[in-house]
C-alpha cells in the first residue's frame, strides 16, 4: 500500500504546551541586487502561506523609530550604522531568535533580503537548520529601469549605480549571490519569474 503522509505527524506538543516541528525545517534566503525581483518573490511566497522575515524591515523600523522619513538615503544611513554598531552580520544576528522560533514551529521559512556574506556565514553556523540561497538576477539595465519606475522610493540611474556600488563594497552583497544554491533569471515579467519559482519549490518539495 502507498505511504500516506500526515502533516500533523510532523508536530508535537513541548513541555510548555507549544506546538513544535518534529522534522528538520529548511530556510530559503532570497538574495539579489536592487530591482532584481526579490520583493516580487517574497510577497508571492508570503501570499502562499510561507512564514517570511524581511531583513530590510529591521532597517525601516529603525528609520521610523528615529522619526525620519522612510526613503533610500535614510535607509542607507541606518543600514550602515546598524552594521557599524553590530558588525557585518547585524541583520542576521538581530533576527536569529525570531528565525529559530519560527523554525521550531514551521515546516519551512523564507528570508527576504539576506545581504552580507557575514550574515550568510552566521546563519550557516548558528541557525540550526539547512540554509538554501536563492539568487534572483536580472540584467543591470532592466534592474535600473524597474527601480526608476517603481512607485515607492524610485531611483534614477545614477542613484541606482551608487547604491549597487555601496552594497557591493560596504555590505558584502556579492558574496551570497555568488554562493547561491539556485538562481532565477528575471528578464521577463513577474509571471515568468513566479513560474520559475513555483517549479523550483516543487522540485525541492519546499512547502509552507
Amino acid at each position: 500500500m502507498p505511504t500516506v503522509y500526515s502533516h500533523a505527524a510532523r508536530f508535537k506538543i513541548n513541555l510548555r504546551g507549544m506546538v513544535e516541528n518534529t522534522e528538520q525545517s529548511r530556510t530559503l534566503a532570497l538574495v539579489g541586487m536592487p530591482g532584481a525581483g526579490k520583493t516580487v518573490c517574497a510577497e508571492y511566497l508570503a501570499e502562499r502561506g510561507y512564514w517570511t522575515l524581511r531583513f530590510g524591515g529591521l532597517v525601516v523600523d529603525e528609520v521610523r523609530r528615529r522619526g525620519w522619513l522612510v526613503n533610500a538615503e535614510n535607509e542607507r544611513v541606518v543600514r550602515e550604522d546598524m552594521r557599524d554598531r553590530h558588525g557585518m552580520a547585524a541583520m542576521a544576528a538581530l533576527s536569529l531568535p525570531r528565525l529559530q522560533a519560527a523554525l521550531a514551529e514551521k515546516r519551512n521559512i523564507v528570508i527576504d533580503g539576506l545581504y552580507s556574506f557575514s550574515e550568510y556565514q552566521l546563519l550557516r553556523r548558528e541557525l540550526g537548520a539547512p540554509l538554501l540561497l536563492l539568487a534572483i538576477v536580472a540584467p543591470r539595465h532592466l534592474r535600473y529601469q524597474r527601480l526608476a519606475n517603481r512607485p515607492v522610493r524610485p531611483l534614477n540611474a545614477e542613484q541606482a549605480l551608487q547604491r549597487d556600488t555601496r552594497e557591493i563594497e560596504r555590505l558584502e552583497k556579492g558574496g551570497p549571490i555568488a554562493m547561491a544554491d539556485y538562481t532565477l533569471l528575471n528578464a521577463g515579467g513577474a509571471a515568468q519569474l513566479l513560474a520559475q519559482l513555483d517549479a523550483l519549490l516543487e522540485r525541492l518539495d519546499f512547502l509552507p
